[in-house]
């Protein structure tokens, strides 16, 4: 390992030479108070933007180790870690002649949403942090032709200062704020707590009462100057003790089916709390006591996406063509009627319909026509009241317009007005609406003991003459060798590091486990084992650190969504 000097020598003589000559730096070195290194790298397009990593040993860091004592702390922990590190890096950002902010040091930028990462790592010995970092280059242009060299001296400036004031600012323990990370940590043990309660009462979600719902129009932000907080009808109010924030009130959303009636602004903002629910939110975010079943997944129609082998016979009257339903374009329907199956293969017992992103076909059904026309598809109003009471699964639907005939079916029925939740179970229920004669199901359970198996060579990485090709853009494109999936509109994938895991975890699973003889769902099991137990870092072929984890049912919505999967063979 080298020092710090002798890399502020190599990168003097290295001013001015081609870009290549970067490659020199490849190695360790002892910062002092850190060391740092370098991992191998490629220039293409002269952007030179290796992987670095920066460890700290702990008895320079003294990051005490009660706020990393258990998993929950310690995911909280390098959440807070990390957002401190991008703040002083931000802070460090350069402006170009444009305005334009330009930053060398780049790494994962999480939103208001806390997921465990690979881009830091805490331990007792060392804290650890992956960074990239585009090393400065200059631009000369002699005789009408142009070349790049480095610039040795702007990057003795990145390292030795910028890099230097941020580690030191954000990561030592003595320059961070005792109470704001621990208020930072107490905030993940709240929402831990309200998910126990949860689990022992039967809910489904909980919502506490003064959180904020509104965010602006395609952002996770708040909206503070257009919003009003969340209120719960004293009648309905619950109470629960938290470790940290003592009492909170609010209402919990009861396992079975649950309908939320209301106008759409009040409604949307209300619902997708619900489905964001399923992740912790940061302190001020205004959801941070908002939870929902970790296995809720938000069911939308999708016409247009493929299908293949699933078993959607129960929404169907000619059973006979839909029990392996198989389709590279399928309608606005029978994609929202596979989604549901694929969500239950892949062990959600949650599932969410909102009717601003519904097929009305699938949604709801309007009996009175019923002897003017023949009836081809099942909507889920006629077999939702048997999948919760036969499947033991909860299901929750929202709407203002369609969902009136799940008035007699409802267990529990919510209002939202003016941002204020009411139970209008019983004025509901006396409104005697027809019930929608229900389906006649045999054996409904089936679509549970259904197994399929993946065809290995349909998970295919390769593109041209590269084995391996796997990318996520900016605009929620992961490109998986020669296919291209679309997940901008999965909105329970909050960050594009989920997306890009998940793309690692598709190849990671072929190498693995589908040529092992195991089934869809027992791969999902096997890779959540692995990484909760080894790590995200288990999933990479090379040094990153923009990973973060996803669940098991996006990994799912991913393979069930690729143009070339396809499924071996099913069993029942």
């Amino acid at each position: 390992m080298k020092d710090k000097r002798e890399f502020y020598r190599l990168l003097s003589n290295l001013n001015g030479k081609p870009i290549e000559e970067y490659q020199q730096i490849i190695g360790d070195y002892d910062f002092t108070r850190f060391v740092i290194k370098c991992y191998p790298f490629k220039i293409s397009e002269n952007i030179v933007n290796p992987v670095f990593s920066i460890r700290i040993p702990q008895t320079i860091a003294e990051i005490p180790e009660n706020l990393f004592d258990n998993p929950l702390k310690k995911i909280a922990l390098e959440d807070f870690l990390l957002r401190n590190f991008n703040s002083s890096v931000e802070e460090l950002s350069t402006f170009d002649e444009t305005g334009f902010a330009y930053r060398n040091i780049t790494l994962s930028s999480p939103d208001q949403t806390v997921l465990p990462r690979n881009a830091i790592f805490i331990t007792r010995e060392y804290l650890e942090l992956r960074v990239k970092i585009k090393l400065p280059i200059q631009k000369l242009l002699l005789n009408d032709l142009t070349s790049f060299v480095i610039d040795g001296f702007k990057a003795q400036h990145l390292f030795f200062e910028n890099l230097m004031e941020a580690v030191g600012e954000s990561l030592l323990y003595c320059n961070i704020e005792t109470e704001v990370v621990q208020k930072y940590i107490n905030n993940m043990e709240n929402a831990h707590s309200l998910r126990g309660y949860l689990e022992s009462t039967g809910n489904v979600a909980f919502l506490s009462t003064g959180s904020l719902l509104d965010r602006e129009e395609g952002t996770d932000l708040p909206d503070y100057n257009n919003s009003d907080l969340l209120e719960v009808d004293k009648d309905i109010i619950e109470k629960i003790e938290t470790p940290f924030a003592g009492t909170v009130e609010g209402i919990g959303i009861p396992n079975g089916l649950t309908l939320i009636i209301g106008e759409s602004n009040d409604r949307t903002s209300l619902v997708n709390t619900i489905v964001q629910g399923i992740y912790n939110h940061i302190p001020n975010d205004g959801r941070e006591l908002c939870v929902t079943s970790s296995d809720a997944v938000e069911i939308y129609t999708e016409p247009g996406r493929p299908v293949q082998n699933v078993d959607i016979s129960i929404f169907v009257n000619n059973k006979e063509n839909y029990t392996n339903f198989t389709s590279d374009n399928c309608n606005a329907f029978e994609s929202q009627a596979a989604s549901t199956v694929e969500a239950l293969e892949a062990g959600s017992r949650v599932l969410l319909f909102d009717e601003d992103s519904s097929s009305s076909t699938f949604l709801s059904s309007d009996s009175r026509l019923s002897e003017v026309h023949s009836k081809s598809f099942n909507s889920l109003v006629s077999v939702a009241k048997q999948m919760v009471d036969n499947l033991g699964i909860s299901i929750i639907v929202s709407g203002s317009n369609l969902v009136a005939e799940y008035i007699p079916i409802a267990d529990t029925i919510y209002k939202i007005e003016d941002s204020i939740v009411k139970n209008i179970t019983s004025e509901a229920k006396a409104l005697n609406i027809d019930e929608v004669p229900p389906e006649k199901i045999e054996d409904l359970s089936s679509i549970l003991s259904r197994t399929r198996w993946i065809m290995p060579s349909s998970v295919d990485p390769s593109i041209k003459d590269k084995d391996v090709f796997i990318n996520v853009n900016n605009l929620g494109i992961l490109q998986f060798g020669r296919f291209q999936i679309d997940v901008s509109n999965m909105y329970q994938i909050v960050s594009l590091d989920q997306v890009r895991s998940i793309g690692l975890i598709l190849y990671y699973a072929k190498l693995r486990y589908m040529d092992e003889g195991f089934s869809f769902r027992e791969i999902l099991d096997l890779v959540d084992r692995d990484i909760s137990s080894e790590g995200l870092n288990t999933l990479a072929r090379e040094f990153c650190g923009d990973l973060a984890r996803p669940r098991r049912f996006e990994i799912a919505a991913l393979i069930n969504r690729m143009p070339n999967f396809r499924v071996s063979h099913v069993t029942q």
